[in-house]
């Protein structure tokens, strides 16, 4: 017969212990454990994924990964090419925020290539399922429905049905009956993942994985959720604006790549030019802001920074920054004020990155410190001006990586001069239709942001 142990377990980090703290000693959480019932076992619980003997490294033949495309660009962009057979993939977002929505549309893209897919959901009815769907104008006869949270009659409907594609919606609802915690506890996930791990490797099905998010954006349960699939994908967006971004931040058929969507009447509408859209609504001849190029994977992508500078009586002035790290903004202010100086100490400061997007690349500092400087001087950028670099402690303007694909990209959209490095100069100088003009240190920066632009030369 199985003993039964008491632990409480952190709900943040999974860490556990014999007795209940108050403040987690591994993730630093206040008041997040739990208590939960462990089941000891005589023998073990699982079988391996494989019976096979080791093999060396010479021995195993490498084959081409089975991908299967979804129709939908953006996410076979950000997948790397498409569902790779047999994965693990874990899709993370806000409650509103279009998860469900995407994999329906999925399903009707996997469903035109004749794969067999499994939707269970353990929050909503097959009604509920079906009414989205013909909103969405989804009908394909390779789309079965299951409204369930037991993941042992889910395992046996999967051996009944050997579908080619399981969708989960979502891993916090789904419970295991040997495990005495409530669902979504750190316990059933783990558990429930692990299960459902064997059986996407074991039987060469790909599995997708809805996850909740926490207050501070991260996937809902312990972090080894992470590390135990193939590719976690972060949904992210305002749910009040019609714009949506597909964040790759692990991958292991691919790089980390970002896609944009945009929500309308009949389901997410792929946006196949995302620096066009980012840059839509930017104003013209207005101080404090810029335009900079940052990089999403492989891909260039032009964002509008924006930068204001309030005069304030208060002894401690505000500082406040939205899609970008505040410690780095407060950073670049001092900067700011040591080398080239600028005299902020009175004065509130607040930078934004349009679009809604996040974005913690270093290239971001050259653009924020003109920003800053423009809206300070109450000078505008000319149009057509891009800028990107980053920015030491000493005022030194140091290279940043994919220069040449930067400045192509920044070309291409019409921009007639792009502030750089002065260390990256030689890699664009065959680039035309664009003057380049380098850079090294942040006095030379503002300086040559803030005057006026001149005609491209063309060769």
């Amino acid at each position: 017969m199985a003993k039964t142990k008491t632990k409480y377990v952190c709900q943040e980090c999974g860490y556990s212990t014999n007795k209940w703290l108050g403040r987690c000693p591994d993730c630093g959480a206040f008041s997040t454990f739990a208590e939960e019932a462990e089941v000891v076992r005589s023998s073990g619980r699982y079988t391996g994924i494989t019976s096979a003997a080791p093999l060396k490294l010479s021995q195993v033949t490498s084959k081409e990964q089975s991908r299967t495309k979804t129709g939908i660009g953006e996410l076979d962009r950000v997948l790397g090419g498409g569902f790779v057979q047999g994965s693990l993939t874990l899709v993370g977002g806000d409650p509103g925020i279009g998860k469900s929505t995407l994999l329906l549309q999925v399903c009707k893209g996997l469903g035109e290539r004749q794969k067999n897919i499994l939707y269970i959901s353990g929050e909503e009815s097959v009604q509920q399922i079906k009414m989205r769907a013909e909103r969405l104008d989804i009908d394909t006869d390779y789309l079965s429905l299951l409204s369930e949270t037991d993941l042992g009659i889910i395992e046996k409907v999967i051996s009944a049905t050997e579908p080619d594609y399981v969708i989960i919606d979502s891993i916090q609802t789904m419970f295991i009956d040997e495990i005495a915690s409530a669902p979504g506890s750190v316990s059933q996930v783990r558990e429930a993942t692990s299960r459902l791990m064997h059986i996407g490797k074991g039987k060469g099905i790909s599995i997708i994985i809805v996850g909740h998010v926490t207050k501070d954006g991260s996937i809902a349960g312990p972090r080894i959720l992470e590390h135990m699939v193939d590719t976690v994908l972060y949904f992210e967006g305002d749910k009040r604006a019609s714009y949506r971004i597909l964040r790759s931040v692990k991958n292991r058929f691919g790089s980390n790549e970002m896609g944009v969507f945009e929500m309308t009447g009949k389901g997410l509408k792929q946006i196949l030019n995302p620096s066009e859209f980012m840059l839509a609504g930017k104003p013209k001849n207005v101080s404090g802001s810029v335009v900079t190029c940052c990089i999403e994977g492989t891909t260039p992508l032009l964002i509008e920074v924006q930068a204001l500078m309030s005069y304030t009586s208060f002894n401690m002035p505000r500082r406040m920054a939205t899609g970008i790290d505040y410690n780095r903004v407060i950073l670049l202010i001092a900067v700011l004020e040591k080398r080239a100086g600028l005299q902020l100490a009175n004065y509130d400061s607040y930078v934004n990155l349009t679009g809604g997007i996040k974005i913690t690349e270093p290239s971001l500092d050259a653009a924020v410190t003109v920003a800053i400087a423009s809206s300070f001087k109450d000078t505008p950028v000319e149009d057509g001006t891009i800028i990107f670099g980053e920015i030491g402690l000493t005022g030194e303007i140091r290279a940043v990586s994919m220069t040449p694909k930067r400045v192509s990209e920044a070309a291409k959209l019409g921009f007639k001069r792009c502030i750089i490095p002065s260390a990256s100069e030689k890699e664009v100088s065959g680039i035309k239709n664009i003057e380049i003009i380098g850079v090294s240190n942040i006095k030379e920066l503002i300086n040559a942001a803030l005057r006026p632009i001149k005609k491209a030369k063309e060769s």
